[in-house]
């Protein structure tokens, strides 16, 4: 044969299934970074629309392969995105982003591995979505804004309100892909 264990074959579709799902992580990361420079009001950023989109795909990515393979789509995120982040936004915003990005997904990951098995579909993706956007909120908007003069409080506040009906409203494709995804796996 060709010298690939069977071990291996069964990650590769794994490994090649990711590469969607880090795409499109980078895609949000990278228009959130440069859209949060750009306030809709002193309450919100346009960043506040695309970023629950990353807690999105983190949770589909775990539910589908577990949390290891989760874990790779958030390394992966966030090297690609943080170096784009600070070609196309700023160096201040890159670090802020990146450092932000790193906690909270991983903190996501560990959450929705956590309840995954607790009977309610919607409890993985809804808790740790919300959980990582609150330290996500908190670790950005101080480490980007602080000592600016800019509303980044508020901003905040705003941009976390926001993040929670998104997460909301995300549960619908959650469930409609998951419910996909389980049907392709038999």
């Amino acid at each position: 044969m060709s010298g690939i264990s069977s071990q291996q074959t069964a990650s590769t579709p794994a490994r090649f299934g990711l590469w969607p799902y880090l795409l499109a992580m980078v895609l949000v990361v990278v228009s959130a970074n440069v859209l949060v420079q750009y306030p809709i009001n002193d309450w919100l950023t346009w960043g506040a629309i695309t970023y629950p989109l990353a807690f999105l795909l983190t949770d589909l990515c775990n539910r589908r392969f577990g949390p290891q393979q989760a874990r790779r789509l958030v390394w992966g995120g966030f090297v690609v995105a943080v170096l784009l982040s600070a070609w196309l936004a700023t160096p201040r915003i890159a670090l802020a982003s990146g450092s932000a990005f790193l906690l909270a997904q991983m903190l996501d990951v560990r959450l929705f591995d956590r309840w995954r098995h607790a009977g309610q579909w919607w409890l993985p993706p809804l808790l740790s979505s919300s959980i990582g956007s609150a330290l996500d909120t908190a670790w950005f908007f101080s480490v980007a804004f602080v000592g600016t003069g800019l509303p980044w409080l508020t901003w905040a506040l705003g941009d976390y309100l926001v993040k929670l009906i998104i997460a909301l409203l995300l549960l619908l494709p959650y469930r409609s892909i998951s419910v996909r995804q389980r049907g392709q796996a038999r």
